[in-house]
């Protein structure tokens, strides 16, 4: 049963302000304050890359961008901008704010702009005692006493509320339109939807979470030897010189990379029997839209494993897992170097 306190909060302020998966992984927290609390509507708080996940969440009813200078992908601002955004959250006169962060950040920043706002009622996970800036503290126990997976995190914030999803998996909406420009391009490259074909996708935005490209051009020419099914690669049009480089000694492998945005990115991937990929955003995509995965899971983390579908995590376990850092603090990338192609060809051919 949902705190009386949040019962009638009807305009509720979800902040996320990382990146597009973190955004995903929190849209299971965000039904469940929509199912527990008839009535609500949802504004989400995020980055440019969080807005553009967030348009293809129903659950989210509005979205306001904002590039926090806390947060790592933040650029630099004027203070004015900060004072700007506090004015705008206090004209939208919301009843409450649920603060999703992972364990590493601290929320006080994001609680002390909803404090300003006269936002009544603030929710999140702390490490410190808030005092009066949270009203309702959820005390921070990672990693000391579990690691949860980041789903389940922001589920367990919530229901610390009393709020409860009938359906935890991730959400995102494939626009029909999307779909049918993905099978009219596929139709073009000769696919046949009804046989095995996998994408690829060997970019991510952190170095220390990507596959080697000669890893990834091995396992390439291993799948096309071993199951004769074309490969399609995709990225963003930064990441299109790397996938040449990879496909270019491969046969029966086409590209994409630059030429779909987010919603034909899903589309594709909602259609296809299979994803191989870092551990980056187009893994909880994938997971949203319930394909299976190959992940190739750098070891700076461990709480972003995909989410309710089939799937493989592989890794070669090291010493200094769990670093935390976007770029190899060692120099040598061996969680990832050191995974075989052979063992990512073996698990593709287990979940196809």
């Amino acid at each position: 049963m949902i705190d009386p306190q949040w019962q009638h909060a009807e305009r509720i302020l979800c902040v996320r302000l990382d990146y597009l998966g973190d955004v995903l992984m929190s849209t299971p927290a965000i039904r469940a304050l929509k199912e527990s609390i008839p009535g609500s509507r949802i504004t989400l708080l995020t980055s440019a890359s969080g807005a553009a996940a967030a348009r293809h969440v129903p659950e989210i009813d509005d979205t306001i961008g904002y590039a926090a200078p806390w947060m790592k992908s933040s650029a630099q601002h004027e203070p004015r901008t900060d004072f700007a955004l506090i004015e705008r959250l206090a004209r939208q006169h919301f009843d409450a704010a649920v603060i999703f962060t992972v364990y590493s950040q601290n929320p006080l920043p994001a609680a002390m702009l909803c404090h300003l706002a006269g936002i009544p009622l603030r929710l999140a996970h702390c490490r410190e005692n808030p005092y009066q800036l949270l009203t309702n503290w959820v005390r921070e126990t990672e990693p000391e006493t579990q690691i949860r997976h980041e789903v389940r995190r922001q589920l367990d914030l919530v229901a610390s509320v009393g709020a409860h999803a009938s359906d935890e998996r991730l959400s995102f909406h494939v626009a029909p339109p999307d779909v049918a420009w993905v099978k009219t391009r596929l139709l073009s490259l000769d696919i046949d939807l009804t046989r095995p074909w996998i994408v690829m996708h060997p970019g991510a935005t952190a170095p220390s979470r990507r596959y080697p490209p000669e890893h990834w051009k091995a396992t390439a020419l291993g799948l096309v030897d071993d199951l004769r099914c074309p490969l399609i690669f995709t990225g963003n049009q930064e990441e299109a010189e790397l996938v040449e480089h990879i496909r270019r000694e491969v046969p029966g492998t086409h590209s994409l990379a630059g030429q779909l945005d987010l919603g034909k990115l899903a589309a594709l991937l909602s259609l296809s029997p299979l994803l191989i990929c870092n551990n980056t955003g187009p893994a909880h995509i994938a997971a949203a839209v319930g394909v299976p995965i190959v992940d190739l899971y750098a070891l700076t983390n461990p709480q972003h494993t995909p989410w309710q579908v089939p799937h493989r995590v592989l890794f070669q376990d090291v010493p200094c897992r769990y670093c935390y850092k976007s770029v190899c603090p060692q120099g040598h990338h061996r969680c990832l170097s050191e995974l075989a192609p052979e063992r990512v060809i073996s698990a593709a051919k287990e979940l196809l």
